[in-house]
């Protein structure tokens, strides 16, 4: 079964609805309007109701990735008729994680080197209490077996609790005892293959409320920390940002061109969710039209189902960098020289910390507690010094983590075979409106 754009022909983005209509505009003027408000009218920015609207644009969101990911996963296998073509995606993606992972951990590693945006830095304003409760966290997170947290207690706790990783595992099991059933499930896999295209049918609906969720977000956060967060340490966040971008065009522009397209061309194609991701800086909340428009540019079924969520949880490289940078930047504000080993530990353990805070709410934070408390627990008390301006990186880190799982699933398609050129290059090349989230999925 494949999944085709019901379309008659090529559509022009011009001719396919007004400017105001196309959600990534409305996105964009939302964003900008929220941090007005956040900016000029701060007590407003800060109520509970306009918080709720971005909250609750997330909870929206969330409401369906555990279906989602069940749905596309089982009918990807289902369809398979080979089980070991399941494994030999798993594989293939999880390489390529740890090769680009890797390299994020050195990018951050080398600028911070170079930059070291933490030296000469002055007193900082230090939130013991804050500091102290995320490094709970990360002692419980290490102390956790992060293979056993994969095993769900009840299938029905994992939707219910909606962990990624273990709605994931489910979700591979029964699509391969779907089929061993042959021609048995056809029946189970029509139900479960219209009940994703359903299930896309309200994320097209929830995404109406993306320009409210970007507001409400972007305004609660402006009047809650306010620009003068911003400013305190400019260089450290204008360092990451631009290390974050270093990563996006160089490493996985290289890695684009080595499959045949754009960087810029695949960042123009999925900028909606990019907006969606500023606005809430929750890269979840990109994640079921990502895969929608991944699997709409040609990369199969099976292969979005299997990378993208479990990329998620395993290709975090933003987090990767903001980990690297972030450990020598404490380090420098501190005045503790690092020697080669300690910075080689330090993109050890931030590689292994970075898999087991999955699905952890700020999990960048509670991860760089983790790596600093087993390279030096002199660092750990440094946390403070960024603790204030945490949330405007999180934003960073939820972006780049957005393409690098993008960029992911399209390499693990074209390096499978599964990766259809015709769909690529008609979206890359803007013939079709890849924004218009309504356009209907029909099945050969």
């Amino acid at each position: 079964m494949a999944a085709t754009i019901a379309t008659t022909g090529p559509v022009t983005l011009s001719a396919s609805r007004p400017w105001y209509r196309i959600l990534y505009v409305q996105v964009l003027i939302a964003i900008v309007l929220g941090a007005i408000v956040g900016w000029l009218w701060p007590s407003l920015a800060t109520n509970e109701w306009i918080k709720a609207l971005g909250d609750g644009f997330i909870k929206l969101i969330k409401m369906v990735i555990a279906p989602i990911i069940f749905c596309t996963v089982v009918s990807g296998i289902a369809h398979i008729q080979d089980a070991k073509k399941v494994g030999r995606i798993g594989v293939k993606a999880l390489v390529y994680f740890e090769i680009v992972s890797t390299f994020a951990l050195v990018i951050g590693l080398i600028v911070g080197n170079l930059v070291r945006p933490g030296a000469g830095f002055g007193s900082a304003v230090v939130n013991a209490q804050a500091v102290a409760n995320y490094a709970k966290q990360a002692e419980a997170q290490r102390s956790v077996d992060f293979v056993l947290h994969i095993i769900p207690d009840t299938v029905v706790g994992a939707f219910a609790q909606g962990e990624i990783l273990q709605v994931l595992l489910f979700a591979i099991l029964f699509g391969f005892a779907l089929m061993g059933l042959g021609e048995r499930g056809h029946t189970i896999r029509s139900f479960i293959d219209d009940a994703g295209h359903s299930v896309f049918g309200v994320i097209s609906i929830v995404m109406r409320a993306a320009p409210v969720g970007a507001f409400g977000a972007m305004a609660y956060t402006i009047g809650k920390f306010g620009t003068g967060a911003i400013l305190n340490l400019i260089g450290l966040i204008a360092t990451f940002y631009v290390t974050a971008a270093l990563f996006v065009f160089v490493v996985l522009g290289l890695i684009a061109r080595l499959a045949g397209f754009s960087i810029l061309k695949f960042l123009a194609y999925i900028k909606d969710e990019l907006l969606i991701v500023l606005g809430t800086s929750s890269s979840e909340s990109a994640l079921p039209s990502l895969m929608e428009k991944l699997e709409r540019l040609g990369c199969s079924r099976s292969v979005v189902g299997l990378v993208v969520p479990t990329g998620y949880s395993f290709n975090l490289d933003g987090t990767n960098i903001y980990m690297t940078l972030a450990s020598l930047f404490i380090a420098q504000a501190l005045g503790v020289d690092l020697s080669f080993g300690q910075q080689l530990t330090i993109l050890i353990v931030a590689m292994l910390t970075s898999k087991g805070a999955s699905g952890i709410t700020g999990a960048g934070f509670i991860t760089l507690a983790a790596t600093l408390a087993v390279v030096d627990p002199r660092l750990v008390p440094g946390m403070a010094i960024v603790l204030g301006i945490d949330k405007f990186m999180s934003e960073c880190r939820a972006l780049t983590n957005l393409c690098g799982n993008g960029v992911a699933c399209v390499i693990v398609a074209w390096w499978e075979g599964e990766l259809d050129r015709e769909k690529l290059a008609t979206n890359l090349n803007k013939e079709i409106d890849p924004t218009d989230l309504e356009t209907a999925l029909t099945t050969d």
